[in-house]
This record gives structure tokens, C-alpha cells and sequence, in this order.
């Protein structure tokens, strides 16, 4: 397993504002003045963490100690209304329920200047059992508003009066500082509130390339969370969690994290009956291969592969969009017929592919010189611009000569050279965009010219014609009907 480099985070003292950050503080404190409120302002979370790490963030949420949410957003609008500013905001200050992002109280939003703008009340929550929402909600303290949240680096709060930062888990800041993922309260009491914040935990943990507190990582592996996250998050949190780890620099990393601590077959769970058998060790092997895949990716210098496992796991399990799980088995069939073809494509020699079952009946007519055009060509008008994916995927399990004295960077510049010369060879046969191409000859003109009706056998002309078509790139539509006519009569006095 490759082991990314540790970064050291240099952590602002001070928080240094945008001109347009600074100017909608501005307008937040004087829509205080305004309207003579007594409220505290604070900027909670995520974004205090990013402008520590001198990063860029567009969302800001607003946290308030004695007004709800939507109701202070109203009188923003109204203020900025006031001055003549109302056109630079876009919103209502609606509210916005959304569990999905753990907001679980009434939240007003607003788009300021292209910043996403959230404001909501500090808040203490308590949880019941089998519910990551909280079951009771009241105004808190800034103390308690921090301690409920998942990490002490997503717990500091910038106070837009004072222009200072505020650590009221008092670990917050060193955290951030030295790289530690904790939780402002015990572990195990935080991810049984809401165990989704274990797979947080790592997704952050990765993101910055932080160290999981150890007490965290014996709390994430404890049989109860590993319930909790069974019976009180949705499959659709799980896998926008692990979407967003998959979309990340570290996706390696966080799926060994993801098996170091036995959470693996809770997060891509598998149905009640399935065959074969999974063997010891699946979770691992899984991980090797998502590990030299990316390496092979880096090495390629192509965009981001995202490939995920199965049917089940992808609807099912991950609850992500059926269309995905079809994508999914599609790159799997697709990859699997490309290793039948990569001796062909990456020979200098005319080699013919030995299993070609699933085109047997549309290649009998072809030359033998055409086949292994005819077949890549069918296959990349079934996958599409996905090809390059499915062809990876082929590559990971292609067998290469390997001797004992190679390493893992030889054994991988291997198969980087075979993807290469397999992409080569695809390209240069002219096949890179050809689903793009348009057959010569319709559905309608063959049933015209074979008088034929819908059905079965114009679908099965349709299909010989496009073989004829892949095998002669360069002939009309005029000469493909002539093919068409020979061919049937010839079948026509067989029969």
C-alpha cells in the first residue's frame, strides 16, 4: 500500500478577511445597529477552519445566540433593502430543512456576493435511540454549541464583533495545529448521537491528511457504533460520505481506514443471500486494487477514475442513482471482454482474440483482418467515452510477466505501457469517438429493401450491417445495401 506524504498545515494566528467578506460582516453588524438587536454574531465551523489553513471557502454559516435563523436573515434583507444593497442578495431567507447536511432546525439562506450565506441559532441537542436527529433542540450556549459538533477543528467560532477566533473545546486551535482528528466530547457518546460522524471523521482525517485520535478510532470499530450507523443513518448519507471520500486526493486512504477499523462491510453492505461466497480478506483485496489503480491513474496522467464495486452495493447499499449501478456493470462486462482483446491490440502480429463468444453470430462474415477492429469497435459503441475506464479496469486484471526481482513501481510501469500501447492501437485504428458514428443504413431501409417487417431479424441486420460497416470504415451507404442484398440472397438459398 502507497503512503501519501504528510503535509504540515500552517495555521493562521489571525483570521485575514476578503473585501467581500469583510463587507458582509459589516452589513450583518449594522443591520444589528439597525435595528438595535442584542445579538451576538459568530461564523461557526467549517469556514473558521478553512481560513486558518489560509483556504478558500464560499460557504459561510452563521451562528446566533438569541434569534432564530430565518428571522435575522429577514431583517438583513430588510436593512440592505433599506440602503439600496437589497439586488446584490438572492434568496428569501426561506427556510431550509435539510437533514442531509445535519441541519435539523429551521435554517434561512441566501446568496450574498456568491457566498453561500446559512444562518441558524446556537443550538444543545439531545438524541433518542435508532435517530441521528435530534429529538430535542434549544437555544445554547456558545459552549454547548461546540461541544455537540463532530470535531473540535469543525467546532471554533470567529466572533465578527471582536474579530477573533474562539476555542471553546479548548483543543480546537492545537488540534488543527498538530493534525489530530478529535471529537470535543468522548468519542463513543458522539458517533452513538450520530454515527454518520464517523465516516466524517475519516473523510476530514483524509482531507487534510490529519492522525485519527486513538481513542476515536477504538469508539468508530466498537460493536454499538457499528449498530448505530447500521440503524440510524441512511444508506443515502453513508454514500455521499463515501462519494465524497472517492472524489477526494486520498481515496486510498480512506478506504483503509475504512478497513482498519472493521467498518468495511457496514459501509458496502451486502444482500441477505448472495453467491459465491465471500472469501477472507475481500475487503483488502479491494483496497489493493483501488490502491495500484490509482497509482496506474497518476501514472497515466488521466482524470480522476471513479469505479465503483456492484449492483447491490451501488442502489442498494449506497442508495446512489440506478443509472450509476448500470454504469457500474456495464464497465465490468465491458472490461472483461476488453482482456479477450488486449493481446490482439497490443501485438505487432495479426493475432486473432480466442474468446469471443459474445460476438460470434456478427463476426462469421467478416474478414479475419477486420475481426479485432469489428469487435473494439462494438465495444466502445456499448461503453462509450467510458471505454478508457473499462479498459483500466482490464488492465488491473490482465496477466503480465512478472520475475521475482521486479517491485511494485516496475510491476506498475508495466501495466502503464500496456495501457498505452492498448490505447494506441485503438486510436489509431480510428475507433476513439466511433459510437459517435451514424450507421449507413436504417432500421426502415432494411426492412425496405429485404422487405422485411419489425422485428427480431431487422434488429439482427441492423447489427451484421454495422459489423460490415466497422470492417469497411471507408464505403457508402449505396455500396453497404449491396452488401446487405448479396448477403440475404446468399442466406436466402441456404436456407
Amino acid at each position: 500500500m502507497s503512503v501519501a506524504t504528510q503535509h504540515v498545515l500552517q495555521v493562521r494566528d489571525k483570521i485575514k478577511l476578503s473585501d467581500i467578506e469583510r463587507r458582509i460582516f459589516d452589513r450583518l453588524l449594522a443591520s444589528l445597529r439597525h435595528f438595535n438587536l442584542q445579538t451576538q454574531v459568530r461564523v461557526a465551523g467549517g469556514w473558521v477552519r478553512d481560513k486558518l489553513l489560509a483556504k478558500d471557502c464560499y460557504d459561510i454559516d452563521i451562528a446566533l445566540d438569541n434569534m432564530m435563523g430565518t428571522e435575522f436573515a429577514h431583517k438583513v434583507k430588510e436593512y440592505l433593502v433599506s440602503i439600496g444593497e437589497g439586488k446584490d442578495v438572492r434568496g428569501d431567507g426561506k427556510i431550509k430543512s435539510n437533514p442531509d447536511r445535519s441541519k435539523h432546525l429551521e435554517t434561512a439562506t441566501m446568496r450574498w456576493f456568491d457566498m453561500q450565506i446559512d444562518f441558524v441559532n446556537l443550538r444543545s441537542e439531545e438524541y433518542i435511540e435508532n435517530s441521528r436527529i435530534p429529538s430535542k433542540q434549544s437555544f445554547g450556549t456558545p459552549e454547548e454549541d461546540a461541544c455537540r459538533r463532530d470535531l473540535t477543528i469543525n467546532s471554533l467560532f470567529y466572533n465578527i464583533h471582536t474579530d477573533s477566533v474562539e476555542d471553546y473545546t479548548k483543543r480546537g486551535i492545537s488540534d488543527l495545529k498538530s493534525g489530530r482528528i478529535v471529537t470535543p466530547l468522548p468519542p463513543k457518546a458522539t458517533f452513538l448521537d450520530d454515527p454518520l460522524r464517523v465516516l466524517r471523521a475519516i473523510r476530514f482525517g483524509v482531507r487534510f491528511e490529519f492522525t485519527l485520535d486513538e481513542d476515536l478510532k477504538v469508539a468508530a470499530a466498537c460493536d454499538d457504533v457499528k449498530d448505530a450507523l447500521a440503524a440510524k443513518v441512511s444508506k443515502e448519507r453513508i454514500g455521499k460520505e463515501v462519494d465524497l471520500m472517492i472524489s477526494g486526493n486520498q481515496a486510498v486512504k480512506a478506504m483503509t481506514h475504512i478497513c482498519d477499523l472493521t467498518l468495511f462491510w457496514n459501509v458496502f453492505s451486502l444482500p441477505p443471500v448472495f453467491k459465491p461466497a465471500i472469501s477472507d480478506g475481500c475487503e483488502r483485496l479491494c483496497v489493493a486494487y483501488l490502491d495500484t489503480a490509482w497509482n496506474l491513474i497518476h501514472l497515466l496522467k488521466e482524470s480522476t477514475f471513479k469505479v465503483p464495486v456492484v449492483n447491490y452495493i451501488i442502489v442498494d447499499s449506497l442508495k446512489q442513482k440506478g443509472e450509476d449501478a448500470k454504469m457500474v456493470l456495464d464497465l465490468h462486462r465491458a472490461s472483461h471482454k476488453f482482456l479477450s482483446l488486449i493481446p490482439c491490440l497490443a501485438s505487432n502480429e495479426d493475432l486473432q482474440p480466442d474468446d469471443v463468444d459474445w460476438m460470434r453470430g456478427l463476426i462469421d462474415d467478416v474478414s479475419i483482418a477486420s475481426r479485432v477492429r469489428v469487435l473494439t469497435g462494438f465495444l466502445l459503441r456499448e461503453i462509450k467515452d467510458l471505454w478508457r475506464v473499462a479498459l483500466l479496469v482490464s488492465i488491473l486484471l490482465h496477466p503480465i510477466g512478472i520475475n521475482d526481482t521486479e517491485d511494485e513501481s516496475s510491476q506498475l510501469h508495466k501495466r502503464r505501457d500496456l495501457f498505452n500501447t492498448v490505447e494506441s492501437s485503438i486510436i489509431k485504428l480510428g475507433l476513439d469517438n466511433v459510437w459517435e458514428v451514424k450507421p449507413l443504413i436504417s432500421g426502415e431501409d432494411i426492412m425496405n429493401v429485404l422487405q422485411l417487417k419489425e422485428g427480431p431479424l431487422v434488429k439482427e441486420w441492423k447489427e451484421k450491417s454495422m459489423a460490415w460497416q466497422l470492417a469497411n470504415p471507408f464505403r457508402t451507404t449505396e455500396e453497404c445495401i449491396d452488401w446487405l442484398r448479396e448477403t440475404n440472397s446468399k442466406r436466402v438459398k441456404l436456407e
